[in-house]
């Protein structure tokens, strides 16, 4: 095919040869996406139902869940779908949307945790001005900035990227539809204009990680300065997961689209794009949520209220919202009230 007006679809990557392997993967996506769909829902129920999770951690962390699920179901469907199937194909369309929405989810997940990081790094290094910078009105312009920052990003990338002629072909060397893989596909000379984006986003993202860097050594000083050994333990048993996520997620997606031609394998691609697609929105909730005390005492407590029987003994002539007032007290606004004391946010007490 000569150019992207005449190209009908794509063909991606086989995940396997052999119908056991393409059986397998299939198997081993759909339980990746169960987990990570069980799990960000258990945090999305918790956070939104439970008032003491109202914090800006708490907010942080639903924000976190939504690209987390959007990055899950923006490319794991589709490579369930053809290994089931045994087909590699996706619509030249399809494909323009996989790579927008996996470029918006990405990268407002990313901008969620650098802000995420800040959070902690007041809470630990700045707490008695924690409920100044981190008010509930900071806290939605900084979420709406990562959301909005992220969709303009994709916006952009997408835009040039199938604004390229393509001379090369329809076959693209990785099981979604990747920035890279469809440069390939291009005129050698048409695509600078897209590596320049490319380094812009780049070094935006490296710059992001300067600062949460910046950030983990302003808090492991701090931490230092507890004298109990047990809060040292329980800090950097905390930080230093979130440290490992981030930089297993930034090295690979590095290496993936600034790896020489020259080094690249198709199952050398096929694993790194899952080491930074997959994996990561997959251990965030576990990771960044499921190991704060908080919440863990919120999912307690709404797996117990839905194992309750006290919802069968409410008469059955009571509206629906006299029906949860009577079962839950007064309902509970979905807001975010500006905190007077920084939160147990890394999972130890901060003395102020």
């Amino acid at each position: 095919m000569s150019n992207s007006s005449s190209m009908a679809q794509f063909l991606l990557l086989a995940i396997a040869d052999r119908r056991e392997l393409q059986l397998l993967h299939f198997w081993l996506f759909l339980a990746i996406s169960l987990a990570a769909l069980l799990a960000n829902g258990l945090i999305l129920s918790a956070v939104a139902c439970d008032h003491h999770l109202h914090t800006p951690m708490g907010f942080f962390l639903l924000n976190l869940s939504l690209t987390d699920l959007g990055c899950i179901c923006t490319t794991v469907p589709k490579a369930m779908h053809n290994s089931l199937w045994d087909t590699t194909t996706i619509s030249y369309t399809g494909c323009a949307a996989q790579l927008f929405f996996f470029v918006f989810f990405i990268s407002a997940e990313y901008y969620l945790l650098t802000i995420m990081y800040y959070d902690c790094y007041v809470a630990i290094c700045k707490p008695l001005h924690y409920g100044t910078l981190l008010g509930s009105r900071a806290c939605a312009h900084m979420a709406a900035a990562a959301w909005v920052t992220g969709f303009l990003n994709a916006l952009l990338l997408t835009a040039n990227t199938f604004s390229l002629p393509l001379c090369q072909g329809n076959a693209l060397g990785q099981f979604f539809c990747e920035i890279p893989h469809i440069l390939e596909l291009s005129c050698s000379h048409s695509s600078i204009r897209e590596l320049g984006l490319l380094l812009i986003s780049i070094s935006l993202a490296f710059g992001c990680f300067i600062f949460i860097v910046f950030s983990y050594v302003q808090i492991f000083r701090a931490v230092l300065r507890i004298p109990s050994q047990q809060g040292w333990h329980k800090a950097f048993s905390t930080c230093l997961p979130h440290l490992a996520v981030v930089s297993l997620f930034l090295s690979t997606a590095f290496f993936a689209y600034l790896m020489p031609p020259s080094i690249s394998s198709p199952s050398l691609d096929l694993a790194l794009s899952v080491l930074y697609s997959v994996l990561p929105p997959a251990l965030n909730p576990f990771i960044y949520s499921l190991r704060n005390q908080e919440l863990k005492d919120a999912l307690r407590k709404m797996m117990r209220s839905l194992h309750s029987t006290r919802f069968h003994n409410v008469p059955v002539f009571l509206g629906f919202h006299e029906a949860l007032q009577c079962h839950n007290g007064p309902l509970i606004p979905c807001c975010f009230p500006v905190l007077q004391r920084p939160p147990d946010s890394m999972g130890f007490t901060v003395s102020q």
